[in-house]
């Protein structure tokens, strides 16, 4: 089965840029890692998630330290606090 990263961040102020280089930027990164998927959802005014696929949980393990390091990029470049961070493998899907 895939396995799934989730990271949960917040700001003090959205803006269309961070939209853009989230988009043109960190999406590319975490692709080129080996993440299947990426998505990056606004889960409220504030805060967003961001949701990775990886075919398995070796291929999650192989890309760890790379997604540590985008993560730690982001925090840096943008005006973002990582929250949490969970992962694990999926167990059902449709």
């Amino acid at each position: 089965m895939s396995y799934i990263m989730v990271s949960n961040w917040s700001t003090q102020e959205w803006t269309t840029e961070m939209d853009e280089i989230g988009q043109s930027k960190f999406v590319p990164m975490i692709m080129s890692v080996g993440a299947t998927a990426v998505q990056m959802v606004r889960t409220g005014e504030n805060n967003l998630s961001v949701i990775s696929h990886f075919t398995s949980s070796e291929a999650a393990a192989q890309a760890k330290e790379k997604i540590a390091a985008i993560r730690s990029q982001a925090a840096t470049e943008l005006p973002m606090t990582m929250l949490d961070a969970k992962e694990g493998e999926v167990f059902a899907c449709s």
